[in-house]
């Protein structure tokens, strides 16, 4: 059975090299951390590492639906925020039933479960008035259903969304407009209190992992880093595998030049609406690994610019190449971090001082225009020319 895929393997040796690098990673992180002993790496920082692999998950998906279907998607924020709402339901849920249950054991009379339920529904919806759950939380206190609902929900939003667009063969920036339509309007709607999920404060404590209380955040923190990891590596195998298909052909072939492929016969939309579906549900799984990690979610972490900020990561590091989509993503969001965070030292002018914290949006955008003018292949090709005097010598 692992035939075929040692032979993969074999003629794509960039596989093995990317697996080999995160592994490494993930090893010295491990070593260095507070939870192993050492305290190299803070607490703080390994969260940072764990979210910035999110990241990079989540753009590989953007990758094969822009690099190498030639879907400029603006909307697939959307998808990685309702991946975190959906399994940030079951951690609220669950983590405050076990405190409104230790609250009510010292009581003279138990409390019966209808009792406990309103209790739970009054601490999470008592911040926007209200205590009854709606509908959408009625399978909030299943943990296995909530993690289906990670790939169900955006995958049908997708599916919906994508035969819809993709039907009335709509291209180009006029599918981008409409993404970013469809993200635009699911964030509005979020914001509204009687959405169900607690308008603009969204749902907050989602780093506490229920049931493990006693167990501090230096290890918890490993644990999500390790799944992080473990998802990219996943999703890096699954995409490859794709794109060095014949299913991957058909994609590229979709992108160059989408009405010859349909005169050959295939069926364009049915492939293009696969691609679609399927990289809504890898930034879902993204965001459900994510939002644990920072801890809480809100409405404006789906706001478009987030979606126009993952095309950029993809567009720097260099799309239609799948570690460029990595490399950008870890590249720009660990650059952002030391920027935004206040470890870049501020350069006193005399008449001015350049605060990063300021410039460092105006610093981005002016990377992606010189990298769309002047490098159009990103950060991608510069690992192709270095591999390729390797290989000669």
């Amino acid at each position: 059975m692992n035939g075929p895929l040692v032979k993969f393997l074999l003629r794509n040796p960039s596989v093995m090299v990317f697996m080999g690098i995160l592994a490494l990673f993930v090893v010295v992180v491990t070593i260095a951390s507070e939870a192993s002993g050492y305290g190299l790496i803070s607490t703080s920082f390994v969260k940072t590492l764990g979210k910035t692999l999110c990241f990079c998950l989540v753009a590989i998906a953007m990758d094969l639906v822009w690099g190498y279907c030639g879907i400029l998607s603006l909307g697939h924020f959307a998808f990685f925020g309702l991946g975190g709402y959906m399994i940030g339901m079951w951690l609220m849920y669950a983590r405050t039933e076990i405190i409104v249950e230790r609250a009510a054991a010292g009581a003279e009379l138990p409390p019966t479960a209808q009792e406990i339920s309103d209790a739970i529904g009054n601490q999470i919806f008592g911040v926007v008035g209200g205590s009854d759950f709606p509908a959408i939380w009625a399978f909030a206190d299943l943990f296995w259903a909530q993690a289906a609902l990670i790939v169900l929900v955006p995958g049908l939003l997708a599916l919906v969304f994508g035969w819809l667009a993709f039907r009335s063969r709509v291209t180009g920036v006029y599918l981008s407009i409409l993404t970013q339509a469809m993200t635009l309007a699911l964030a509005l709607y979020l914001f509204q209190n009687d959405s169900g999920l607690r308008g603009n404060n969204g749902l907050s404590g989602l780093q506490n992992l229920p049931g493990l209380e006693k167990v501090s955040q230096d290890s918890i923190s490993l644990w999500f880093f390790w799944a992080s990891a473990g998802a990219l590596a996943l999703g890096y195998l699954i995409v490859k595998l794709i794109v060095e298909s014949k299913l991957g052909n058909v994609i590229r072939g979709i992108r160059d030049d989408e009405s010859r492929v349909r005169f050959l016969g295939y069926n364009v939309e049915a492939y293009k609406l696969f691609v679609f579906v399927l990289t809504a549900i890898i930034a879902a799984i993204a965001g459900a690994l994510y939002y644990p990690q920072a801890g809480i979610i809100n409405p404006a972490e789906l706001a478009p610019i987030a979606s126009i900020y993952l095309a950029v990561w993809v567009a720097i590091g260099g799309r239609g190449r799948i570690y460029g989509a990595v490399i950008g993503a870890a590249f720009v969001s660990l650059l952002s971090s030391w920027f935004t965070g206040g470890q870049a030292p501020n350069i006193p002018l005399g008449f001015y001082t350049v605060k990063w914290v300021d410039w460092w949006l105006i610093l981005l955008g002016l990377s992606f225009v010189f990298v769309t003018l002047y490098a159009p292949q990103g950060m991608g090709a510069l690992i192709d020319k270095l591999s390729r005097k390797g290989r000669a010598s």
